[in-house]
């Protein structure tokens, strides 16, 4: 079953890179008691995602924050090891929280998994931004194909606040 607005986030662990390492961490632990502005990416790296996902959400960083957002969260099925890299690479002011979900928990238990094994991909997530208010979806604007970003960036999750 797919998440809708108004449902609150299952239970799921992701690793976040640390200097000791990867580190668990819950959702509790990234929504509780937060707004959060959620975007999920098919891969990191990708050509859409690392090209044109990315810089929208960073575009507008300073603004989500201003308008009331506690975290920006990236989630993607890739390891924390790529992730890490991949922030290294693109969030230049650390204004993100870059959530590996490299088993696809959290993807599969929101219904958000999408098969790109055609493509030589394996399990990956569908692409879309979400806005989740102490572990409720408040806001969620998925994308009808995962090469495009027309409604997921930053500039649409923004334009709802």
């Amino acid at each position: 079953m797919t998440i809708k607005i108004g449902d609150k986030l299952p239970q799921a662990q992701f690793r976040v890179m640390t200097g000791e390492g990867p580190q668990v961490k819950t959702t509790d632990d990234v929504f509780k008691g937060k707004k959060v502005a959620l975007f999920a990416v098919p891969g990191a790296y990708t050509g859409t995602c690392h090209k044109m996902h990315l810089p929208s959400i960073f575009l507008n960083a300073y603004a989500l924050k201003d308008k009331g957002i506690d975290t920006i969260g990236i989630v993607s099925v890739n390891d924390a090891f790529v992730m890490n890299a991949w922030k290294r690479d693109t969030d230049q002011r650390d204004e993100a929280v870059f959530l590996a979900d490299g088993n696809a928990e959290f993807t599969k238990a929101i219904g958000m998994e999408l098969d790109a094994s055609g493509a030589g991909l394996g399990i990956r997530s569908k692409r879309y931004s979400m806005l989740v208010e102490d572990g409720v979806v408040t806001k969620l604007n998925l994308e009808a194909a995962p090469g495009k970003v027309e409604v997921s960036g930053g500039d649409t999750l923004l334009g709802q606040l």
